[in-house]
């Protein structure tokens, strides 16, 4: 599912945020990437979305070569992943169902079907009856949740989640990744960037350690 082949991200003014990261990430596993702030786990999750392009190295995503990939073949990757942010990055003028509609509305489904899948997507994270209000009037742990409905509602193959529990109180911490538990049982891959050790530990996947860019092949650990 996810391959890196000697990846460097070197960005302008000579600092470099990843350095030689080799692994791979087979289909249907959930797997945390961990490190301190600042160790490029950030800038691993954007190239795999390809919101940073790759300075060396190779980097394959669902079968296909990111480092080569067109411009305009952005948006049909984006569309088999979800892609889930600590800030949300909802939309506050906008109804929890419009938030959560919205990578559908871009694809061009139609309505009625927008509709079933967003009220699915919603009671998976126990939303379901709140598609009506607006995110300002919700806890941060729902507007998480609103930020993860509309990261699945368009079935991706492909999950990764920057910090997804960073601004959350432990009990709320541990509910989000159960979520992520129940998407990786249907057969979704799980790319978790996150501080919270004690969950890591907890859940005994695989974890990957960046320090300072660099994979720490000490710290990759198997169930």
């Amino acid at each position: 599912m996810i391959h890196f082949d000697r990846v460097h991200k070197h960005y302008p003014g000579g600092h470099e945020a990843l350095k030689d990261a080799s692994f791979r990430i087979e289909p249907g596993e959930l797997v945390f990437l961990t490190g301190h702030s600042g160790a490029g786990k950030s800038t691993l999750l954007k190239l795999i979305a390809l919101i940073e392009r790759v300075s060396q190295g190779q980097l394959v995503v669902d079968g296909e070569n990111l480092t080569s990939m067109r411009r305009n073949r952005i948006p049909y990757l984006r569309r088999r992943l979800g892609i889930i942010f600590q800030d949300h990055h909802l939309l506050y003028d906008r109804t929890v169902f419009d938030n959560v509609a919205l990578p559908l509305v871009i694809s061009g489904v139609s309505h009625q079907e927008i509709s079933r899948r967003v009220r699915a997507a919603l009671d998976k994270v126990g939303l379901l009856g709140k598609e009506r209000l607006y995110p300002i009037t919700l806890s941060g742990g729902e507007q998480q949740r609103v930020g993860i409905a509309r990261a699945v509602v368009h079935k991706p193959v492909l999950l990764i989640a920057d910090e997804p529990t960073g601004n959350l109180d432990p009990e709320l911490a541990q509910e989000i990744m159960k979520l992520f538990l129940l998407f990786n049982q249907v057969g979704v891959t799980v790319l978790i960037a996150t501080h919270a050790l004690d969950l890591v530990r907890a859940l005994g996947r695989r974890v990957l350690h960046l320090d300072h860019g660099r994979l720490d092949e000490a710290m990759v650990t198997t169930r």
